[in-house]
């Protein structure tokens, strides 16, 4: 009802396309993620932002409304990517560029990157960390409908230790690191954490997100030593869930990852250097790993490309990259429950459909993958009943993709069809013009 009163006033008309409200959707082939099965012919009732009824084959005489025919295609709920970066994107000029632009330059360009998302068919996407809180101002945008974009979940700022991965100062000079503090994410010490967490929940973020091992991209020289203790994790994890927030931790490390999961977070990203010891706990406590293989495989091809990236950042790349697939691999195979999510930014922003192949080539299943960016990942964000099925109640999020894509997986990568919310963003394989 807002999007028809806005549109009504005029004011969404440069923004989106009109709602396909009361929308009747013939699907070829559906993909189930509850079981991970491919159905034949259904159909998909759609009434205003919400999915109104599905069952097998065509439309009853009942059911009227704007007919969308994707008999051809294969219908999918909406994707998740649980680990994007909407607010920047890699740039051989990156770690220049921050010197040179303000905030608002990253905000304006999110809009962009937000848009590539969505027409990659990603309906909604956990923000795991921005510079500062621009992410939940694009949020609050694509959400009055300002701009198209994907549903966001955002943890604003990342919360690390005094020189560590959150620590954007990095590398700085030292007239120009100053000292950051909890209200920029740095914190040192249990009481430091519980004030970051509140001002995390005083600035309007969704989640929260931790540093508490090395990464490859900041200028500091290990990708996987603990920077933060098990009494700073604790503190964050339990101011965070008083705060109804849950917690996803970048951990490369070993240590690192034990720590972060002995502490209660809900999900381990990256978890490069994994071992069976860190498996077996993360099964005991259900946390949730989101692997991020695309950004491996990514930070490894451009540590070989000259001055992309400075020294002891492509360094770190040729020890990160190389080694996130196999891990993957492994974690599924020991039972580790896994959602999808990419690590946006640090590739462009719109080939997140590449993390498929790469976690199929990883040998985790083509059915299991699309579940852990459907059902999987709405479950970690909390959101099953609105998100990640085809279900009568949930959101009308529906992608639509030609062939079989549990036979050849890369047909994700050519997405025919998105609606998010009952609006229509992508049809026949282009954009929807305003």
């Amino acid at each position: 009802m807002r999007h028809r009163l806005l549109l009504a006033a005029g004011l969404l008309a440069a923004a989106a396309p009109a709602l396909a409200a009361d929308a009747v959707i013939v699907c070829g082939r559906l993909f189930d993620s509850r079981s991970g099965a491919l159905l034949g012919p259904h159909t998909v009732v759609v009434q205003g932002d919400r999915i109104a009824a599905v069952h097998p084959g065509q439309p009853t005489t009942a059911e009227r409304g704007d007919l969308i025919d994707l008999s051809a295609l294969t219908c999918l709920p909406g994707l998740i990517d649980a680990h994007t970066h909407l607010t920047s994107q890699t740039s051989p000029t990156s770690y220049s560029d921050q010197f040179r632009w303000n905030t608002a330059d990253y905000a304006i360009r999110s809009t962009v990157y937000a848009a590539r998302t969505l027409q990659a068919g990603f309906t909604s996407v956990r923000n795991l960390g921005d510079g500062d809180g621009e992410s939940i101002a694009l949020r609050n945008a694509i959400e009055a409908g300002v701009v198209p974009g994907p549903r966001i979940f955002t943890a604003g700022t990342a919360i690390g230790s005094t020189g560590g991965h959150a620590d954007d100062t990095d590398g700085y000079r030292k007239d120009l690191q100053g000292d950051p503090g909890p209200k920029q994410g740095i914190i040192n010490g249990v009481d430091d954490a519980w004030k970051a967490v509140r001002q995390h929940y005083k600035d309007g973020a969704d989640l929260i997100k931790i540093m508490p091992s090395g990464g490859v991209l900041d200028e500091s020289a290990s990708a996987d030593n603990p920077q933060m203790t098990l009494e700073e994790i604790k503190a964050v994890v339990a101011a965070a869930h008083d705060y109804g927030f849950t917690v996803a931790a970048h951990a490369h490390g070993t240590e690192a990852i034990r720590r972060a999961v002995l502490g209660g977070v809900d999900s381990i990203e990256h978890g490069t250097f994994m071992d069976e010891a860190d498996m077996q706990l993360m099964k005991q406590r259900g946390t949730w790993y989101v692997p991020t293989i695309t950004a491996g495989k990514y930070v490894q091809e451009k540590a070989e490309t000259p001055g992309y990236y400075p020294p002891q950042v492509a360094a770190k790349a040729r020890l990160v990259g190389p080694r996130i697939q196999a891990t993957a691999g492994k974690a599924y195979r020991a039972g580790v429950r896994i959602a999808f999510g990419t690590d946006a930014a640090v590739y462009p922003h719109g080939q997140n459909a590449q993390e498929f192949k790469y976690m199929v080539e990883a040998g985790i299943p083509a059915a299991y993958a699309l579940q852990a960016a459907t059902r999987n990942a709405a479950e970690l964000l909390g959101r099953s009943q609105d998100l990640g099925a085809l279900e009568p109640g949930k959101y009308a999020d529906v992608v639509a993709v030609k062939g079989d894509p549990l036979a050849d997986i890369t047909r994700m990568q050519a997405v025919e069809f998105v609606m998010k919310g009952g609006t229509v963003y992508r049809r026949d394989g282009h954009p929807v013009a305003p």
